[in-house]
């Protein structure tokens, strides 16, 4: 059977799911179809209940209902205090959401999910401050209707009238640990209305005869009990295993993104079939050339359209073109979209021109994707004409180039009228002026105005009788028609061009900031200069000032600013501790937050996190004292920050890498140390304590060599221990840097006559020369260390030679060093040997396995020590047999004063 592997959807999902089991506070919704069904009744029941089994309770927010049965269950509960703000004279009562977090309940209770919070908190949204106590690890009870979600305000709206403006995202619904579905029978609701037990009795009046009506009631609720069915259904799926044979599919929905006032219940209702068909969600904007012109009311509703579309899960894509049906097939056809919705307005053309229908020319160019057009006829007609209003006043090098282009046509034609050109030349050469006026001039007023008066001039210089107005040919009118079309037609053309060359320019840059960004970071060392780099090419794509906060030991760094063409004292505003503050907050909880946002907006800056897979590596401020950033800006930063989040993370990862390597050497050598002191200890131990038992039990009974020889055993085993402790406590001072050589200019002949002055006694059963090829050699050196590297070495000759070998010392001048070699003619080393012989721990004996082989730290304490003195110690083999050691010093050159 073949296996089933998971697609990338599945894995994002299951990612998902496991944030969500990470640690954190549960979310329980009291969920109802309107007001008075007894949603916060059942939450403090609930709540009573928990009291009961020993949960820490606090009632965090209860709208002050009129309900007495409501009230009474707030006794036995802890209340906290509302955070109370003035507001246009009176005093608003808001959740205290600092106090909540300090108090740390394990349950608390937020009345009033979809509630917008007064200006002052910390959120826009209630909703996000639940978002937080679940953050910190509190548990939270809280109540929502049915026609605050965001995907059915638009049925929910055409169904009672009334559009509901206080609205949540369908996420934080779907991702409740539990929904509680709270429902009475509408009649008994209207009876509960009537009865005062929900509202006073002149708003109960005015609710009957407006938002419930049966016919409402009973739409609301089958519209809730239907919602929250499909929330099971969603719960199930997710659970469902992969590798199970259940319900799969390949949708893709796309929504295509405008300023229109219609496009918000687009983008709901795409938003709703996507979940319908668990499919991906994405939401396409075409940027044309008349974006730059977009009126502020336009932009304003564009913005908010794009924000429904990320609230509602939809990925956010931007393309740029002109021909919006073919930009958007284009883009289908590459993403493998399967299904289409756009919106069609009552909006009706001005001009019944032959131009075919969008819906009709986007089908024609799709054939094969399906379609669905939303209309919308309670929406006002939508002119998507309106501009920026630019200033009246001329541009006066612009009306100065279009005059001096029009002179310059004028004299050409007298030129070709005195050449003998037709009038069809002269024509072809008010055109060229009228296109040359489109080019360089910042307007296309400039070249429609030339165009028009180009006809007059030509008619005025060129055309019988000359210097008038006046024009006798029949002819000339349609000659001056077609002149004025074809001047104005390649005026425009060539604005357009101009003006698309323009957005393509600006499209090129941003994309060169990307990729040198992403060179940038491959080339930088170190978090310091990631950060720098990534704020610098912020900079450099937005032009608005930047703020950095990097993440040191799990807290923020102090900010660095990056300033734009912005005064000094500006740089105070963003180190202000408001400023810090929302940082913080930012860092904090992993979401982003101030200006253009509903998290503290009242800051300078947009925070955006530095989010990678381990955490917030640091944190990033936008200044939005201009507008806020488009589409592309906002995809281009995220991209920018998720690329210096995985910069970051590879550096941490190396350094990890690192650091698990040399601990793994560390635990290797630490092996290799207990492994060779348990082998290589316990022979001269054993033999020194059975010498000394010997002598104890039976000293009088030895004779006077026997017991010589004994104590000459003690004495050679004890040395050798000495020698091994020094040459560990040697290499371990050296290692960890805490050894200060001591140098000096010493006679490189005294330093080795010193050191054959402690070799041990087995060196005199073997021949040991030296030769000095220079008569004064001179080098600067730590004479008693050199004196320890020249002792292992000969000692291991004499230890791995046979007895009666010859051992030759040779000093001499090498180039600026001094050179110092000891050759023996024993059995030599192999190749392999000689290139680890030097490593620590490493040994090689092809003698005995009983022998005293030593730990291999001897000739590792030598390269350390040469090394040190920067010099490089060496061994080659010493022809036609034997291992030749060589070592080399600083020279130092002696100067004699007569």
């Amino acid at each position: 059977m073949p296996q089933i592997r998971a697609t990338p959807d599945e894995i994002l999902r299951k990612i998902e799911q496991n944030d969500d089991t990470q640690p954190g506070g549960k979310l329980k919704i009291f969920f109802g179809y309107a007001a008075g069904v007894g949603k916060t009744y059942a939450m403090l029941e609930a709540a009573h209940a928990a009291l009961e089994q020993g949960v820490d309770v606090v009632a965090g927010y209860i709208e002050p209902h009129t309900r007495p049965q409501t009230l009474r269950l707030l006794d036995g509960l802890e209340t906290l205090h509302t955070l109370n703000i003035p507001y246009k004279g009176i005093t608003l009562h808001e959740f205290d959401l600092d106090t909540a977090i300090s108090r740390h309940p394990q349950l608390i209770l937020v009345d009033e999910l979809a509630h917008t919070n007064a200006e002052g908190c910390r959120h826009l949204k209630r909703y996000q401050d639940i978002e937080e106590l679940l953050k910190a690890g509190i548990d939270v009870y809280t109540t929502v209707n049915v026609q605050h979600l965001e995907s059915l305000n638009d049925i929910v709206a055409s169904i009672t009238g009334v559009v509901v403006r206080e609205r949540i995202p369908d996420r934080v619904f779907d991702s409740a640990d539990q929904v509680e579905l709270v429902d009475i029978e509408p009649k008994e609701l209207i009876a509960r209305l009537t009865e005062g037990k929900i509202y006073r009795p002149e708003q109960a009046q005015k609710a009957l005869g407006h938002f419930f009506s049966t016919e409402n009631l009973v739409a609301l609720r089958e519209i809730a009990l239907r919602r929250a069915a499909d929330r099971v259904n969603q719960r199930a799926a997710a659970l469902q295993p992969s590798s199970d044979n259940g319900y799969y599919t390949e949708e893709h929905i796309l929504v295509c993104l405008s300023s229109s006032p219609s496009n918000a219940k687009i983008i709901r209702t795409a938003a709703r079939m996507a979940a319908a068909f668990k499919g991906r969600f994405t939401a396409l904007f075409v940027e044309t050339s008349a974006f730059s012109e977009m009126g502020e009311e336009d932009l304003t509703r564009l913005r908010a359209n794009l924000k429904l579309a990320q609230q509602m899960g939809a990925t956010i894509e931007t393309v740029y073109g002109d021909d919006i049906a073919f930009q958007i097939s284009e883009y289908s056809r590459l993403s493998r979209v399967s299904k289409i919705v756009i919106g069609r307005s009552n909006t009706k053309s001005r001009l019944h021109l032959v131009k075919q229908p969008f819906s009709e020319r986007l089908a024609s160019l799709s054939p094969n994707l399906d379609i669905y057009i939303i209309p919308d006829q309670s929406t006002p007609p939508f002119s998507p004409a309106r501009r920026k209003k630019k200033a009246s006043v001329l541009n006066w090098a612009d009306l100065l180039w279009s005059v001096l282009l029009l002179s310059a046509a004028t004299a050409m034609g007298y030129a070709f009228q005195a050449l003998g050109f037709s009038e069809a030349n002269i024509i072809t050469i008010y055109i060229l002026g009228v296109l040359g006026t489109a080019v360089i001039t910042s307007s296309r007023l400039y070249s429609t105005v030339s165009a028009l008066i180009s006809v007059l001039v030509f008619n005025f210089f060129f055309t019988y009788p000359e210097f008038t107005l006046k024009a006798y040919d029949k002819g000339y009118p349609v000659t001056f028609l077609i002149m004025f079309l074809a001047a104005f037609l390649t005026g425009s053309l060539a604005a357009k061009i101009k003006k698309q060359a323009k957005q393509s320019a600006q499209t090129a840059y941003r994309t060169k900031v990307l990729l040198d960004t992403n060179q940038l970071l491959q080339r930088a060392r170190g978090p310091e200069e990631i950060a720098t780099a990534t704020a610098s090419q912020l900079l450099r794509l937005l032009n608005r000032d930047i703020v950095l906060y990097t993440a040191e030991d799990g807290s923020l760094s102090k900010p660095a600013v990056f300033l734009c063409d912005t005064p000094q004292n500006e740089e105070n505003v963003y180190q202000s501790d408001n400023e810090q503050a929302v940082a913080q907050w930012v860092f904090k909880n992993n979401k982003h937050a101030g200006a253009s946002t509903n998290t503290l907006h009242g800051a300078h800056c947009l925070y955006l996190a530095i989010r990678g897979a381990e955490g917030v590596y640091g944190v990033v401020g936008i200044a939005m004292e201009k507008e806020g950033l488009d589409t592309f800006e906002n995809n281009l930063v995220l991209s920018m920050l998720g690329e210096c989040a995985l910069a970051l993370e590879r550096w941490v990862l190396s350094k990890k890498k690192e650091e698990a390597a040399m601990q793994a050497q560390n635990e290797k050598l630490r092996a290799n140390l207990l492994r060779s002191i348990s082998h290589d200890l316990r022979t001269p131990l054993t033999s020194i304590s059975g010498n000394a038992g010997v002598l104890l039990n039976n000293a009088q009974v030895l004779c006077e060599k026997k017991r010589t020889d004994l104590y000459q055993d003690i004495y050679d085993d004890s040395m050798w221990l000495i020698n091994l402790v020094e040459n560990l406590l040697s290499v371990t001072r050296i290692e960890d840097g805490t050894m200060h050589l001591n140098l000096e200019t010493e006679l490189v002949e005294e330093v080795v006559n010193e050191a054959l002055r402690h070799l041990n006694r087995h060196s005199g059963e073997h021949h040991i020369r030296v030769e000095h090829q220079e008569e004064f050699l001179m080098a600067r050196m730590d004479a008693r260390l050199i004196i320890q590297v020249i002792i292992n070495i000969v000692d291991n000759a004499v230890k791995y030679t046979p007895v009666g070998s010859e051992v030759v010392l040779t000093t001499k001048k090498s180039g600026s060093d001094a050179l110092i070699e000891i050759a023996d003619n024993g059995p030599g080393l192999p190749d392999e040997a000689k290139e680890r012989v030097f490593d620590m721990f490493y040994t090689w004996n092809p003698g005995a396995a009983d022998s005293r082989r030593g730990l291999g730290l001897g000739l590792a304490l030598c390269k350390s020590i040469v090394s040190a003195h920067g010099g490089v110690i060496t061994a080659r083999d010493n022809p036609p047999h034997g291992t030749v050691f060589s070592f080399t010093l600083p020279l130092e050159e002696v100067k004699l004063h007569e």
